[in-house]
């Protein structure tokens, strides 16, 4: 199947493996609001909670809304504790835990989020390593962070390895790095306004437990 064919893989969080109940965003985006002194529509959080438009700092100042301010108040409003009880696995994310390979995490969700959905759900063991982006770090579509969890898996240059994300950093990450991108569609195109490339796109990662298709096919 197409998951043997690597040595390693790597994965995103948000939107890939897990997601949030709708109320919950729609909660954090009203203390944003509140701070910000503005509100967001059901699309704009929409487009800013999934990165439907891509890197979200050009989308939020084609808003007139300040990067620095917006990130700071997410930051603020969100609460470890909530957005691990309001947050499910996808029912294709077993496939994760099936890998019989280095598997590690890269996800732009912070730290002291990421903890509590790992904890909460049940799944840290499921990684050999979890790299949280941050500025030091770098944030998909830079490598560094991939870069960054091949060190922490002991993987080298010549390993064939995947990433799988729902957005396209990911896959932009991936190929700034020489890995595969494996774009997982979460979204209809329609409400995404593009379509993502990748050297996979699946919509489950269910589809990567079969054999690769040649070309053509």
């Amino acid at each position: 199947m197409v998951a043997d064919a690597y040595d390693f893989w790597l994965f995103d969080l948000d939107g890939t493996l897990v997601d949030v109940e709708p109320s919950y965003a729609a909660d954090v985006f009203d203390r944003v609001g509140d701070r910000l002194g503005r509100s967001f529509s059901d699309r704009e959080i929409e487009i800013l909670w999934h990165g439907l438009s891509g890197e979200r700092t050009p989308q939020l100042r084609e808003w007139g809304i300040d990067p620095d301010a917006f990130w700071a108040a997410l930051h603020e409003a969100e609460d470890p504790a909530a957005r691990a009880e309001a947050t499910f696995l996808h029912d294709d994310a077993a496939f994760v835990a099936d890998l019989d390979r280095p598997v590690g995490l890269v996800t732009h969700c912070q730290e002291y989020l990421v903890d509590p959905v790992l904890d909460g759900l049940d799944i840290r063991d499921w990684f050999d390593t979890v790299v949280s982006c941050t500025h030091e770090v770098g944030w998909k579509p830079d490598p560094a962070p991939v870069y960054l969890a091949m060190s922490d898996l002991g993987v080298d240059d010549a390993a064939a390895g995947a990433l799988a994300g729902d957005g396209p950093n990911d896959v932009g990450a991936a190929w700034n790095a020489g890995l595969d991108g494996v774009h997982v569609e979460r979204h209809d195109p329609y409400r995404r306004g593009r379509c993502v490339l990748g050297d996979y796109r699946v919509r489950s990662l269910d589809e990567l437990r079969t054999p690769p298709r040649a070309a053509g096919d």
